[in-house]
């Protein structure tokens, strides 16, 4: 029996991973709630205190201690505790610490009082966790035994809270105080500035670029948070009923973020219906009382905020899991420490939790959103960068484009200009060839006619001109390089005139396809090799009484990947001294030596390589070409070698 080993696919692994991760995320957030916030030492603790319920009945009370009744029109509760300060604490300053309290507190000892928490506004907001501290002037203290007496006023929609309250030394107690303030108040303001800047520049992005609704309703989100963060409490029944609606609001911004960020299609009519709780809340400040409005935000608030964020960790899920988006993956497993504070909210309004009562919702909301602005942020970044990258990208192709395109251009330029040119030289050639062409064949076929004298000389100059004049038609002609085509041309020619010197022409191509194609080869090249060519055949023609002549045709490949052409003209004949002086050596030979000038001319003036050998066996002249010929001579250089003539 065979047993089959599945592997499961990457995607297969994707759910439980991300589940996995929410637990990880999950248990950490629980574990960061089981922290206590800083206190004193507990030696400083009031741990009891009596509870006036009427006007002559006192009852013994423990602290921290929870009271059900939350009309804000209620009398407030009084609370009157007890402390001593031994003598020997007399020197020290001491202060009253009340870590946490729900809404408002005014402290007296020994009949003065101390704190009145409503002279500051932002005490009075339930959702900030700000304590407060007291110095009790040492002219109020007496040694052994002090009496407190504390006025606790609730408003809003929680039920009244006291926490323990320290007594002691300022600097046992102011320590604790700070850090509290750093944590409830110093970074959560810090949050408020940040999450406002952040959300101004996502609105101007949202301005910039229309069509990205989910940078608006982020930056919505975020303006509603910085709002609400900064309205005191108590304040006027509008501004209350919007800070209880502030934060169904914004968790209903997020969810539209959600749905657009995801490509998500929402119908307008439960795009709008996820509003309906903060309507409500709203409509209920400007119509009812304060009682109306507390009972409304206790039904709507707490469980329309659990449903937003849950869809939205839903959503952020779904397209994690399932469009494979790593931003979505990101932005879902900050939810779900969202969604664990807001439980652990949702049960302390609820009083269903034991221990201090401490909000830590709004401060986890306001560190998603920055998160999630940040995200944004970079990716718009990103985007740019791309964009950039792409416009350059683009700019190189353009100009890739507009180079290919001149060189186009120029290409098609030079094949206009080659096409005139051969239609001019195909013009030319037939106008020679038809004209002065057929008037030297009359001229030499009149000398032939008449004998002797000066018709002989005639006719062997006209011989001479036409030689030359299919010369320059054969030369005129388009080869795009190739010599072969020429060569063969001048083979058929001093094929005739050898054979009227009965010398025999042997013609040998030692390498296939003889010659390499020379690019830059011109007619006035061609011109220069021929004629020097017919230098050599007719130098061995008049002086070297040869019998047999051969011409040697075959590419070298003297320099790495460049081939050159090699023509070498040998003879049978007798040789000459190549010592002889350029000029007249006797009146015999009146130009000796001038020949070889003017072929060693032309060889420099086409960039190829003369050489010349001579002995008792016959004489050798090698012609060595350029792999690539160089720019056409100047006129100057066209005219003196023109001139240069055998």
């Amino acid at each position: 029996m065979t047993d089959t080993l599945t592997i499961a696919r990457p995607r297969d692994l994707r759910l439980p991973t991300y589940l996995g991760l929410q637990l990880i995320i999950m248990a950490a957030c629980i574990f960061l709630l089981q922290l206590d916030p800083p206190r004193p030492p507990a030696q400083y603790q009031v741990l009891s205190a009596e509870l006036r319920q009427d006007e002559a009945v006192w009852l013994a009370i423990a602290l921290p201690h929870r009271h059900q009744r939350t009309r804000t029109d209620a009398p407030p509760f009084i609370y009157r505790m007890s402390f001593e300060r031994a003598p020997t604490e007399a020197s020290q300053p001491w202060a009253i610490f009340l870590p946490r309290f729900t809404s408002g507190v005014e402290v007296a000892v020994n009949g003065a009082t101390i704190l009145d928490s409503r002279l500051n506004p932002t005490a009075g907001r339930v959702d900030r966790n700000i304590p407060a501290i007291a110095p009790i002037p040492s002219a109020l203290l007496r040694d052994g035994p002090n009496e407190i007496t504390l006025r606790l006023f609730v408003w809003g929609p929680l039920t009244g809270y006291l926490d323990t309250i320290y007594v002691g030394p300022d600097t046992e107690l102011r320590s604790s105080y700070d850090k509290r303030m750093l944590l409830f108040q110093t970074i959560p303001l810090i949050l408020a500035a940040w999450q406002g800047t952040v959300g101004a520049i996502l609105g101007f992005i949202w301005l910039s670029r229309r069509h990205e609704h989910a940078y608006g309703w982020l930056a919505a989100a975020m303006a509603v948070g910085v709002i609400q963060q900064f309205i005191p409490f108590p304040t006027h029944q509008i501004l209350h009923g919007f800070l209880g609606a502030s934060v169904p609001l914004e968790s209903a911004l997020v969810l539209h973020f959600a749905a657009r960020f995801t490509g998500l299609k929402v119908s307008s009519r439960l795009g709008w219906f996820v509003f309906l709780p903060s309507l409500i809340i709203l409509a209920a400040s400007a119509i009812g009382d304060p009682e109306v409005v507390r009972t409304t935000y206790m039904l709507l608030g707490p469980a329309s905020i659990g449903v937003f964020v849950v869809l939205t960790a839903v959503i952020l899920g779904w397209s994690a899991l399932f469009r494979s988006e790593r931003s979505s993956f990101f932005l879902g497993s900050t939810l779900t420490a969202v969604l664990v504070f807001w439980v652990h909210d949702a049960l302390t309004v609820l009083d269903a939790l034991p221990g201090e009562r401490i909000f830590l919702g709004r401060l986890s909301y306001s560190v998603v959103l920055i998160a999630i602005g940040i995200g944004l942020t970079l990716r718009v970044v990103r985007a740019l960068n791309q964009a950039d990258d792409f416009a350059g990208r683009l700019f190189r192709q353009v100009r890739d484009a507009e180079e290919k395109l001149r060189a186009s251009f120029a290409r098609e330029e030079e094949r206009s200009r080659k096409e005139a040119l051969a239609a001019e030289r195909t013009r030319l050639m037939r106008d020679l060839h038809d004209g002065l062409g057929g008037q030297l064949v009359s001229i030499v076929a009149l000398a032939e006619q008449q004998h002797g004298g000066s018709a002989t000389v005639i006719g062997d100059a006209a011989r001479a001109a036409l030689k030359d004049l299919r010369l320059v038609i054969d030369a005129m002609e388009e080869i795009d390089g190739d010599l072969m085509l020429v060569l063969g041309s001048w083979r058929e020619r001093i094929s005739a005139q050898l054979r009227a010197h009965s010398i025999q022409l042997e013609w040998q191509v030692l390498t296939p396809g003889g010659l390499p194609i020379f690019p830059g080869l011109r007619p006035w090249h061609v011109i220069q090799v021929i004629r020097l060519l017919d230098e050599a055949v007719t130098n061995a023609v008049k002086h070297s009484g040869a019998k047999k002549l051969r011409v040697i045709i075959e590419t070298i490949h003297d320099v790495p990947e460049e081939a050159s052409g090699r023509i070498s003209v040998e003879d049978d004949g007798s040789g000459f001294d190549l010592c002889i002086p350029r000029v007249a050596a006797s009146p015999a030979h009146p130009r000796t030596g001038r020949g070889l000038l003017n072929m060693k001319r032309r060889a420099e003036l086409c960039g190829a390589l003369l050489t010349i050998s001579s002995g008792q066996q016959g004489t050798r002249v090698s012609l060595i070409l350029p792999s690539h010929f160089g720019t056409t001579p100047s006129a100057d250089d066209r005219d003196g070698a023109a001139g240069e003539r055998h």
